[in-house]
Order: structure tokens, then sequence, then C-alpha cells
């Protein structure tokens, strides 16, 4: 079984916390990596903050149709403590 984001939330402007199914909570620094028509938008932070799981992708998703594969927010990601 693959891990996947179970929980997501900004903590500002470029980096989200992620709690993974294996328990692992990581830091994903975005900063670098907004770029091309759909992830420019979430520069802008209030877009950024609707950041969400989505129940059938198992990803962290946005309203505006860009989501980021499970295997980049884990491996780019910085672990942290517990989800908080």
């Amino acid at each position: 079984m693959s891990i996947h984001p179970t929980g997501a939330r900004c903590l500002r402007p470029y980096v989200l916390r992620v709690r993974f199914s294996d328990g692992v909570t990581k830091d994903v620094d975005l900063e670098s990596e907004l770029w091309g028509e759909v992830f420019e938008l979430l520069k802008d932070e209030s877009l950024l903050r609707q950041a969400r799981v989505g129940p059938e992708s198992h990803t962290v998703e946005w309203p505006n149709g860009a989501d980021l594969p499970p295997e980049f927010l884990y491996e780019t990601g910085r672990t942290v403590e517990p989800f908080s």
C-alpha cells in the first residue's frame, strides 16, 4: 500500500504541513515549485490556504485543479513533530 496524505494545511506563504498515512508529518516548501499556468495561481495565499486532501485522489489538491503527487510531497517535505 502506498503512502498518501491524510491531512494538509497552509502554515505560511508557500509552506504546507502535510500528515501522511504512515503517521509522519512533513513541512513542504513550495516556493520554488509554483510555476506553470495552474501552480502560479497558488502564489496567492488565499488560494494556497484552500489546500485539502482529495477524497478520491488521496493527495493535496486545490479548487483550481492543481494537485501534487504524494511521492513528491513526501520526498520534498522536511519531517517535523506530529501534526498539529
